[in-house]
């Protein structure tokens, strides 16, 4: 047998490829079964440096004593049973030392634990002294697995030398396996961390780069001066939604180019994604991340988040910091902005096209958006408020906020009412859903709600994103009401009990069910100057009317391709057409 092949189980693979991506080759190895496929393919390459102990609480000794004079990390493997628990004295030394050692313990799947099989122990739960990080790398089912084992091993190493040096440990799943035909180990994806005052990767002036901006609190106007001045430089626009809360010169709301059903257009296509913020949720927003070659995400936390199955570096450091030795620096230059002007030519193109709407979330959105007073501050609820005014460029001087970290119905109203807290004399909108109000409407009897708050009530009596096109719950029609979208509670759309409840309180109150009437009472919500009470304003929908306009949206743009398909479809009939194409299907099965 090839002295150089090494082993077919993929997670091996993984642990094999990482740790000689980040030059990692000292190993000591104990006997065993559970750890043959790995033990066995490192023996037979050249690159790792080996030595045999036969007791572990020795070997896991003398990885410290090694990585302490070499200075380098040190691998201890073992088998599965009671073997790792002899790791626990020296790793504990290694832990107060702060000293590289990567303790991987192999076992059976972790699913077999507490099932009386023979050598399997529970492993989950570490002495906080150990180890910095504890990771399993699963056994490889799917491509799932594959990447999930690939962000847990590149987790474990870079833990080595974040913040201090120190041991880690990975636990190995199943890996006793006989065939040991791989020529070459596959690749794949290297994680790597830069911390401030560390030299940064150069960013090449062939790579088409974008910042991608999650959600974020108010950016400074230096660091939007920073973001600016890097998408200058470097050609590149910032794809965001209201919540990320950047107002500087490259904005591009990513919604309605990334919401087109029938069309993917080409400007969302980077080599290069700078990733700020934190969740979004304007899910249209997403593809910018997904499409990208690879992605960099800047974030003092230094977290490795992968959102997007694509990042390859994390930079933990302020913004500021990141976008200041981009400037600086002579890390390629371009200083032009065609990027951009294609990108805001292509919204624009695409707003352009959307015709008249049915009243509506979306509607309203469009009617509201370039009238909301300047300066003033928004709250959407989560989904379909957000998504709905996430088409629609408002006022640079206004901040967006909505509750996208747990991402629950709940508490939306609240935080709004508390972020009014902060400023009394600023105007706080809140723009919410049915569900979402009325499970939070006990904040409204607050003795401390100001004058500041309009709040816009979207009353369809229920939860109309179970009832949206391209929502798998639409598909069971009038069956979804009864207790997906959680239809008819909460008085039925009644015009009489959010008035009493919203005057009993103090509140203004408004009301529309129509275009007209909505427009002819929009302008009192939207007054700019404070009022004597704060002011709630129930608009009274259908969930048809919301899931039609919302495909509209959708479908504003389609391909060359998408476009003979319907020419297609008018000549032979609908019905015809999936024919033909079911046919098709079986033919390329």
């Amino acid at each position: 047998m090839n002295n150089q092949y090494y082993t077919q189980v993929r997670n091996a693979q993984i642990v094999l490829y990482l740790l000689k991506s980040k030059g990692i080759k000292k190993v000591i190895a104990s006997p065993g079964t559970q750890n043959m496929s790995l033990v066995v393919s490192m023996q037979r390459d050249p690159f790792f440096e080996m030595y045999s102990a036969a007791d572990e609480r020795s070997a896991a000794y003398m990885a410290c004593g090694l990585a302490a004079e070499s200075g380098e990390p040190v691998v201890l493997s073992c088998t599965g049973a009671t073997a790792s628990r002899n790791y626990i004295p020296a790793l504990t030394e290694a832990f107060y030392r702060h000293l590289p050692v990567i303790a991987i313990t192999s076992t059976e799947r972790t699913t077999a634990v507490g099932h009386d099989i023979a050598q399997v122990i529970d492993r989950a739960s570490l002495p906080n002294d150990i180890a910095k990080i504890s990771v399993l790398a699963r056994t490889v089912d799917c491509d799932n697995d594959a990447w999930d084992c690939m962000i847990q091993v590149n987790k474990a190493l870079l833990e080595l030398n974040h913040h201090g040096k120190g041991p880690v440990h990975i636990n190995l799943e199943k890996v006793n396996d006989t065939d040991f035909s791989c020529k070459e180990i596959p690749s794949c994806r290297v994680i790597d961390r830069f911390c401030y005052g560390d030299e940064l990767p150069k960013l090449p002036n062939d790579k088409k780069v974008a910042i991608y901006i999650g959600s974020h609190v108010s950016f400074t106007k230096e660091v939007e001066l920073f973001i600016d001045s890097f998408c200058a430089k470097h050609n590149s626009v910032v794809f965001c939604d209201h919540t990320s809360n950047y107002h500087g010169k490259y904005k591009i709301l990513a919604a309605l180019l990334g919401s087109q059903d029938w069309n993917h257009s080409f400007l969302l296509d980077y080599d290069i994604v700078i990733q700020l913020g934190e969740i979004t949720g304007n899910y249209y927003q997403l593809g910018v991340g997904t499409h990208a070659k690879e992605v960099w995400r800047v974030n003092e936390d230094g977290k490795i988040k992968d959102t997007f199955k694509k990042l390859r570096f994390v930079f933990e450091m302020s913004e500021s910091n990141f976008f200041s030795q981009y400037i600086e620096k002579e890390y390629g230059s371009i200083s032009i902005d065609d990027n951009y002007k294609q990108c805001q030519d292509e919204y624009q193109k695409t707003l352009n096209l959307i015709p008249e709407l049915p009243f509506g979330n979306i509607w309203i959105a469009r009617f509201m958006a370039p009238k909301m007073p300047k300066n003033s501050l928004i709250h959407f609820g989560i989904l379909n408020s957000l998504r709905s005014w996430n088409f629609f460029n408002i006022d640079e001087s206004i901040d967006c906020y909505a509750n996208v970290g747990g991402f629950g119905i709940d508490g939306g109203v609240s935080s709004m009412i508390g972020s009014s807290l902060a400023n009394p004399e600023q105007l706080h909108f809140g723009i919410f859903g049915d569900l979402a109000f009325f499970y939070d409407m006990n904040v409204l009897g607050n003795r401390h709600v100001g004058n500041n708050i309009r709040i816009l009530l979207l009353n369809n009596a229920k939860g109309s994103e179970f009832k949206l096109y391209h929502h798998p719950a639409s598909l069971l029609g009038d069956e979804a009401d009864m207790y997906i979208s959680a239809a008819g509670h909460y008085g039925r759309k009644s015009p009489t009990l959010v008035r009493h409840y919203a005057e009993d309180l103090g509140f203004e109150y408004l009301s529309a069910d129509t275009k007209e009437s909505f427009s002819n009472t929009c302008d009192r919500f939207l007054n700019p100057n404070l009022m004597g009470r704060p002011m709630l304003f129930e608009v009274f929908t259908d969930t048809q009317n919301e899931s039609d306009a919302l495909k509209i949206i959708n479908s504003l743009v389609k391909s060359k391709e998408n476009q003979r398909k319907d020419k297609i479809k008018k000549l032979i009939g609908e019905e015809n057409a999936h024919a033909i194409q079911r046919i098709i299907n079986k033919i390329k099965s």
